[in-house]
């Protein structure tokens, strides 16, 4: 099931049932910091209005991943990026985990003047309760590959014991960390002004769900999210306001462009 929808997300999300969504991906457009054709109006209200329809839809152990990041406004950043993770927490969601997408290059966004160049986003993991699946990318090579576990853990009281994988042989290939290293996108048709990659949000959407679970953009921009679970055997809702990226997400969730 592929559904697309080209309306604003605010008169979509509100006929969506409770508790139906297992895996929201999405990258709201924060802080202003492209025009989207003139399209886009974003507060804080705004986001607000976004958040609670998200929190109802979302199902009980189903994960919702927040790309975003913050603008640099008379020389300070906005932190309006964490002020929206807090504000999920309030409504009831899990913080569940900080993440990080860090680009291969300066992006150009802030002063190298005064501060180190910006080369990442965050990914704020929000879940409703415990998330109900985990499944983590295995590919981080082990230097240590073949050696014995060994080390301790503190507990509270200051005292140590031992880990409990304690003797066992160091795998080749362990869990990837939460800082994950991947290229931006540097080739494609779309003409959209943020194009995420394919491979960060399939990655999502294979960690924090399973086949046949339905996943939902309600910020689907160019498209990718859908791409990602046609790819991936996953059922996908997708919503666009602006009638240019609509047709563009269509046209490459289709096939018809790459």
């Amino acid at each position: 099931m592929i559904q697309l929808i080209n309306d604003d997300c605010l008169n979509t999300l509100p006929k969506i049932t409770d508790k139906s969504v297992d895996l929201i991906i999405t990258s709201p457009p924060y802080d202003n910091l492209r025009d989207y054709n003139g399209s886009c109006f974003w507060d804080f209200e705004f986001f607000k209005k976004i958040a609670n329809q998200l929190q109802r839809i979302l199902k009980d152990g189903g994960v919702i991943v927040w790309i975003v990041n913050d603008a640099t406004i008379n020389g300070s950043k906005t932190g309006t990026s964490f002020k929206q993770a807090l504000y999920f927490k309030e409504i009831g969601l899990n913080f569940h985990d900080t993440m990080i997408w860090q680009k291969e290059t300066f992006t150009a966004v802030g002063s190298i003047k005064t501060r180190y160049a910006p080369v990442f986003e965050y990914m704020f993991i929000l879940s409703s309760g415990k998330p109900k699946t985990f499944n983590p990318k295995k590919d981080r090579k082990n230097i240590h590959a073949n050696r014995k576990i060994h080390g301790t853990i503190r507990q509270k009281n200051g005292k140590t014991k031992r880990v409990s994988s304690f003797g066992n042989n160091i795998k080749e290939y362990g869990i990837r960390f939460n800082v994950w290293k991947i290229n931006s996108e540097k080739s494609n048709k779309t003409n959209h002004p943020a194009v995420f990659p394919l491979k960060l949000v399939q990655d999502h959407v294979e960690t924090w769900s399973n086949e046949n679970d339905v996943i939902l953009d309600c910020f689907m921009g160019s498209g990718t999210t859908g791409v990602a679970c046609k790819n991936t055997n996953r059922k996908f809702i997708g919503i666009e306001k602006d009638q240019k990226y609509f047709e563009v997400a269509k046209q490459r969730i289709e096939g018809t462009l790459i």
